[in-house]
C-alpha cells in the first residue's frame, strides 16, 4: 500500500513533470516493494538510510533482477528521498551517493530500407475490399511513423483535425507534454487522408479511432495490425515494433546526412547523449562494410588480419 509520503511524490510527478499512467505505476510498485524491504529491517519508507538503501539494491543483484530493472528502481528511490528533502520531510537524500548499476551496451533494432519498403508495400487493399479499413490504418500508421519518427503513444494521441489541408507539419505532444513540430511527408499525408475520407464524418476526436469512438486505438490493437503487416511482407512480426520503425527512421536518416541535433529535435529528445546511440549503430555498420569489403582487411588466405 502506498504511504502518504509516496503518494504525494506520485501525484508531483504526475502534475509537475507529465509522467505517464505506467511510468506512475511502475514506481508506485517500486516504492512498495523497497517499503517492504524497509519493514523486514524495523523502519518506513521515509526514513531509509545508505545503509538500507544498498543493502535493498544488494538484495535486488541477489534476486537476480536485470541491471535496468535495479537501475529503474535507484532513479525512482533516488527521486523520492530528493523529493522528501526538497518537502522539508527529512534533511538529506541517503540514495544520492549510490551507484547506478553498470547497463550492458545495447544497440536499437532497426530494419533496412528495403525491408521498410516491403512494409509499406503489403499495405494494400484486399481485391475483394474485405477489411479496407484495416489496411488504410496500417498504411497510414506506417507512413507517420516511419517518416516522422513518432513514438507509438504520439501516433495513437494525434488529433483528426491535426491533419489540416495541404498540413506540411503536425504538431506532436510527446513525453512530459513537450510540444514539437515534426513534418510530415505527402506520402504520409496522402494514406492519412485516404483513411480520413473512407472514415467519413466519425463521431471522433482521433485520426486512429479505437472501437469506441471516443477513445483512440489502443497499443496491443495496433500491435495485432503490425503483426499481420509483418506476415504479409514476409519478415518475421518478432523483429517488427513501433519502436523499431521509430529506430529506423533515425538511422536511415543518419546514415543520409542528417545533423544530429536535427534529429534531437525530431525524436523529441531533451538530452542529446539519448540520440548519439545512433552514431554508435553507424560506426557499427562502418565497421563491418570495411570488414566485408576493405582489400587489407583480409589477408592471403581468406582470413580477417
Amino acid at each position: 500500500m502506498v504511504s502518504a509520503q509516496a503518494e504525494a511524490f506520485l501525484e508531483m510527478l504526475a502534475a509537475e513533470r507529465g509522467a505517464a499512467a505506467n511510468t506512475l505505476k511502475a514506481y508506485g510498485r517500486d516504492l512498495d516493494d523497497f517499503a517492504a524491504h524497509a519493514r523486514q529491517a524495523g523502519r518506513s519508507l521515509h526514513d531509509a538510510d545508505s545503509a538500507l538503501l544498498r543493502d535493498y539494491m544488494g538484495s535486488l543483484a541477489r534476486a537476480g533482477l536485470s541491471p535496468r530493472t535495479q537501475a529503474r528502481r535507484l532513479s525512482c528511490l533516488k527521486q523520492f528521498h530528493l523529493f522528501l528533502a526538497r518537502e522539508g520531510v527529512r534533511q538529506d537524500n541517503p540514495a544520492e551517493l549510490l551507484d547506478t548499476p553498470r547497463l550492458p551496451a545495447t544497440l536499437p533494432r532497426f530494419l533496412t530500407e528495403d525491408e521498410v519498403d516491403a512494409l509499406l508495400a503489403a499495405c494494400v487493399l484486399p481485391p475483394d475490399g474485405g477489411a479496407a479499413r484495416r489496411w488504410l490504418v496500417a498504411r497510414a500508421a506506417l507512413e507517420m511513423l516511419y517518416a516522422s519518427g513518432l513514438r507509438i503513444s504520439e501516433l495513437l494521441a494525434l488529433p483528426r483535425r491535426g491533419l489540416g489541408r495541404d498540413a506540411q507539419m503536425l504538431m506532436v505532444r510527446g513525453k512530459g507534454g513537450r510540444e514539437r513540430l515534426v513534418p510530415l511527408s505527402a506520402a504520409a499525408r496522402a494514406a492519412a487522408e485516404a483513411l480520413i475520407a473512407h472514415d467519413g464524418p466519425r463521431r471522433s476526436p482521433y485520426l486512429f479511432p479505437g472501437r469506441a469512438p471516443d477513445r483512440p486505438l489502443t497499443r496491443q490493437g495496433f500491435d495485432r495490425i503490425l503483426h499481420d503487416v509483418a506476415l504479409r511482407a514476409g519478415l518475421d512480426p518478432a523483429r517488427l515494433s513501433p519502436h523499431v520503425l521509430r529506430h529506423s527512421f533515425a538511422t536511415h536518416m543518419l546514415a543520409r546526412g542528417a545533423d544530429l541535433r536535427a534529429l534531437q529535435v525530431l525524436l523529441g529528445h531533451a538530452d542529446i547523449a539519448t540520440t548519439q546511440i545512433y552514431t554508435h549503430v553507424l560506426a557499427e555498420r562502418l565497421r563491418q562494410a570495411v570488414e566485408a569489403y576493405h582489400p587489407l582487411a583480409r589477408g592471403g588466405d581468406g582470413e580477417t588480419r
